[in-house]
């Protein structure tokens, strides 16, 4: 590759522009991570929860697992990041500089290979100079001898002409070899320095460049192995995110979301009782003989009743419209008068419309209100709240009432320990007057004294409210039992014709018993014999049982069953050492005696 200087020049400059190429890719990658990175945040920052500290929507396992996912891929566009970074410091930063030094070792190896040639150059004309005026003092050499010869042999050249042309022969020969002499030396130093040139000095400064286009492979190669590494670093993270979307995936509990939907909405209310068969036919039966009722009319009676009942009952929606009722209300005064011209028969069946009536007052009409309470607060309708969340159903009612009384409780820890730091405090600058004036804590301890009086009358306020709403709702529970068994009872006695029996302190011992003062259950709560078991369950969750009443459990755990679940969706249920309270009904696996219900 002697005669090959300017293809290796060409060579190195196509090496420095295939590695600024390469630059030029990385860092189009890098772009493309960045923008990446910042896209992957921009849409994890869109769908993240805006929400305030105070906020008490529901955290359902699939928003929770979604959360964590847009968390995971927070710390996977984080990693994008670093792979960006990485990139940019260990590979394009690294071409760039080394380019930059490249180019700078390519042009000194490129200007002593050209001064190298120049001298070469240099070397080749004096030695064609000397060669040409050796040439041509030969040629003159050669002249003047043949000038001098032919005057020699001229018999009409006089002798002074011949001298002349001897001495210039004389003359030009002697030029001819000084001539000689001097190309014989620029030729011995030419070849000396051709053979110095194409043998020492370039090649030399071919192994440098050769040396510097396998330095610069070797930097692309390393480079290609940095830009790899890179990327190969991250990978046991963005694995671990990942998997945290996985663990997130399969976090997701239906069960668990449907009895938090149940916590949120469930309001304590019972569901409307079955309206009442209003007779209207009671006058006409009335002028007609007892062997004039026939048993098809009967019957016939009997299907127009169920099917108004069932009329009745399908006008009953959630959100539909209340049903009207078709005539005005019974009075006492008119049943008992309308029953007076038959005897004693219709005074006792007369009884019966007033029994309905009453349980109708009972339980229909508290119900009515008790279901726009409940659509009030499912759709959350804006409206100024009360103190007391009197507007709210009783569950919930009781839910906002609890979450109030934790977080008085928490700020009257809060000052409580304030107090406690003001006096150690004051007794710190009365021991050491010069640290501070003890006086000057006071007007702070005085203030912190009166936020805890405070905080102790809204939780001492609080509580009663939430006593109130828990005696309400356990009499509600108790006067449910009793209806039940009353309608249970009321059902056995009821005649093939419609009417009932002549048992009528069953129908009077019965209301009493649902009017019965919150103070009843109480004493029923307190007594000291524990409740026989009616069965055992296997819990199918954990459950934590924080709030009072509750039973804490573990998945797997075994538990005695004493009191069934009443439709408010808890279980009361105790552990082999005695220990009661209730569990959530859907977290457990619930089986009964055969014989519970009948002892």
């Amino acid at each position: 590759l002697k005669d090959q200087f300017d293809n290796l020049d060409k060579h190195t400059q196509w090496g420095i522009d295939f590695l600024e190429k390469y630059a030029k890719f990385v860092k189009e990658r890098i772009e493309i991570e960045q923008n990446y990175a910042k896209q992957l945040r921009n849409l994890v920052k869109k769908y993240c929860p805006k929400r305030s500290p105070k906020d008490e929507e529901p955290r359902f396992t699939s928003c929770i697992a979604f959360f964590n996912i847009l968390n995971e891929l927070n710390d996977y566009a984080g990693q994008r990041e670093v792979v960006a970074e990485e990139m940019g410091h260990r590979v394009y930063g690294e071409l760039m500089r080394y380019s930059h030094d490249l180019k700078t070792e390519r042009k000194m190896h490129l200007q002593e290979g050209r001064k190298a040639q120049q001298y070469l150059d240099m070397c080749w004309k004096q030695m064609d100079n000397s060669k040409k005026k050796f040439e041509r003092e030969c040629r003159e050499a050669e002249k003047a001898q043949q000038s001098y010869e032919r005057l020699d042999n001229d018999t009409n050249a006089t002798k002074a002409d011949v001298e002349k042309a001897k001495q210039q022969l004389n003359l030009r020969t002697h030029m001819a070899d000084e001539n000689k002499n001097e190309y014989a030396a620029q030729l011995q130093n030419f070849n000396g320095e051709q053979h110095k040139h194409y043998y020492i000095v370039i090649p030399q400064i071919y192994k440098q460049l050769q040396e510097m286009d396998e330095r610069r492979t070797i930097k692309l190669s390393e480079c290609y192995k940095g830009f790899a590494d890179s990327e190969r670093k991250v990978i046991p993270i963005i694995s671990k995110c990942l998997e945290g979307m996985i663990l997130a995936a399969k976090s997701v509990d239906e069960h668990r979301d449907s009895q938090l939907v149940i916590d949120c909405f469930k309001s304590g209310f019972e569901p409307p009782g079955d309206f009442p068969f209003e007779d209207y036919s009671q006058n006409i039966y009335r002028t007609i003989s007892d062997g004039t009722i026939s048993t098809p009319k009967q019957e016939g009676m009997r299907i127009d009743s169920k099917t108004t009942v069932g009329k009745a009952k399908g006008k009953l929606w959630l959100f539909g419209k209340k049903p009207k009722p078709q005539s005005p209300p019974l009075t006492p005064a008119s049943l008992y008068t309308s029953s007076t011209p038959n005897g004693s028969q219709y005074p006792i069946f007369s009884i019966e419309p007033v029994h309905y009536c009453m349980s109708d007052i009972k339980t229909g009409k508290p119900r009515i209100p008790s279901f726009r309470s409940l659509k009030r607060g499912y759709f959350c309708l804006q409206g100024p709240a009360l103190e007391d969340f009197s507007h709210l159903p009783p569950e919930q009612r009781r839910k906002k009432l609890q979450q109030r009384i934790d977080e008085l409780n928490r700020e009257l820890q809060k000052e409580t320990d304030q107090k406690d730091a003001l006096i150690k405090m004051k007794d710190v600058y009365e021991k050491n007057p010069q640290m501070g004036d003890p006086s000057s804590l006071q007007p702070k301890l005085t203030e912190t004294m009166s936020n805890m009086d405070r905080l102790r009358m809204e939780i001492h306020k609080n509580e009663a409210w939430l006593s109130e709403v828990e005696g309400k709702v356990a009499a509600r529970s108790d006067r449910r039992h009793s209806s039940d068994i009353n309608h249970l009872v009321t059902q056995g006695r009821e005649s093939p014709e419609g009417s009932y029996t002549d048992d009528a302190n069953q129908e009077v011992r019965s209301p009493p018993q649902q009017h019965a003062h919150p103070n009843e259950f109480d004493d029923e709560f307190e007594d000291d014999d524990p409740l026989p078991a009616i069965g055992h369950c296997k819990a199918i969750y954990p459950f934590d049982g924080h709030n009072e009443g509750t039973l804490a459990m573990k998945e797997g755990e075994i538990l005695y069953i004493i009191e069934e679940d009443k439709g408010d969706g808890w279980t009361r249920a105790r552990r082999h050492n005695g220990e009661e309270g209730y569990v959530p009904t859907s977290y457990i696996d619930v089986t009964l005696e055969k014989n519970s219900k009948g002892a």
